[in-house]
């Protein structure tokens, strides 16, 4: 028997076009399945070269970071986690010629989705990177008012901080004065968080904000000994004296050891016992008290004339000095002080203070700053009206 070619092609139409199409479904099937697999094992490549990027990047070595994200990109070109990662390292890298790539990557991700508070946040950091007030400000806003997958309330507030943080850095203390106000409204009653925002009232020279933030901390947990220092300090620099000593001598219980502490209260201490305008004395103690410091003066003078190498007993119009000036005022107001006693004299304390306050000023601009009772005085001068409460 002998077999030709016509007898073994089916002769029904139908069933040629059936047996094609099973092929051809066959066939796709299994290149469909090469694909997936393919893009199966491409994801899985990239989420390893991923992992390995973070690793990288965590340990500061970007260049590595970045050769693995960018890796991690070809396998999966469209994850906006990869290229989120890839701008972060590129922008960390502090190589200011990657910087352009990083933005561009983190513009088209802000594009699909400008409410995305990460992205915000990274976008933000380059214009910090760059210096850029008006970008970083813009940008940090939109962090804090944006979508956080997770945490939103203290990832809000580290948004504030970090702001804040360059701020200050970058000369605005205005600015940062204005951001420091929201932070503490919406501070949760957290001693930790109370103290790191007064830490930034005391960068931003604003004591009685950082007083203010201190106490908080100390409401809820009275014997912290850092708000306890914290508020001594910002106390004595905004010059309310009888409230840094109560705080400076409770964190002094709390640790002898805190020497800071210790000089501040004796400081504080002399201010106190030595301040002739302070409210709630007699009329007795404040003639000692403006008696002692007139003395104090003329021996504060006389150390920073020979310091300074001017004889006071040489004429101020000879030697043109301001020390010599000084010593002749001084010496003017001092047959007032027989005149203390007198009721008609009310002006005479702030007059023989006057003196007091200019010999202090001057030496300290001629000779350096004072110690002691004359750092008291000093102090006194610069904030009157707070120490006199």
């Amino acid at each position: 028997m002998s077999w030709t070619p016509a007898k073994l092609v089916p002769r029904s139409a139908p069933l040629v076009i059936l047996i094609l199409t099973l092929a051809a479904a066959a066939a796709f099937g299994a290149v469909s399945h090469l694909v997936a697999r393919f893009n199966a094992n491409q994801q899985a490549r990239g989420h390893k070269l991923y992992v390995q990027g973070l690793v990288e990047a965590r340990a500061g070595r970007y260049d590595e970071a970045i050769a693995a994200f960018r890796a991690a990109l070809t396998c999966d070109p469209t994850n906006s986690q990869y290229q989120l990662s890839l701008a972060r390292a590129l922008r960390d890298s502090n190589d200011p010629r990657l910087l352009d790539e990083a933005e561009s990557y983190l513009l088209v991700l802000w594009q699909r989705t400008p409410q995305d508070a990460a992205v915000n946040l990274a976008l933000a950091r380059v214009a910090a990177h760059r210096g850029s007030i008006e970008d970083a400000t813009r940008y940090y806003h939109n962090a804090m008012y944006g979508v956080w997958n997770s945490d939103p309330d203290a990832n809000r507030s580290k948004a504030r901080i970090e702001l804040i943080d360059f701020l200050l850095k970058k000369g605005a203390p205005d600015k940062a004065e204005s951001e420091l106000l929201a932070l503490a409204t919406s501070l949760p009653p957290d001693p930790a968080a109370h103290i790191q925002a007064a830490q930034l009232f005391v960068q931003a020279q604003d004591y009685a904000g950082a007083l203010t933030q201190y106490e908080e901390a100390l409401r809820v947990d009275p014997g912290n000994p850092f708000a306890l220092t914290g508020a001594g300090i910002a106390a004595y620099h905004s010059g309310n004296y009888a409230t840094a000593q109560r705080y400076l001598r409770a964190a002094v219980n709390a640790n002898p050891q805190d020497a800071d502490a210790r000089e501040l209260l004796a400081t504080t201490d002399l201010i106190l016992r030595n301040n002739p305008f302070r409210s709630h004395i007699s009329d007795a103690e404040r003639n000692r008290r403006l008696t002692a410091a007139f003395a104090q003066a003329e021996e504060r003078l006389g150390d920073c004339a020979k310091q300074a190498g001017v004889d006071l007993k040489i004429p101020a119009t000879v030697t043109a000095s301001p020390l010599s000036s000084l010593q002749s005022r001084w010496m003017a107001t001092k047959p007032n002080l027989a005149r203390l006693r007198s009721p008609a004299e009310t002006d005479l304390p702030d007059s023989i203070m006057d003196v007091v306050f200019q010999i202090e000023q001057q030496t300290a601009a001629i000779c350096g700053p004072p110690q002691g009772f004359d750092l008291a005085l000093l102090l006194i001068s610069q904030k009157r009206e707070a120490a006199s409460q």
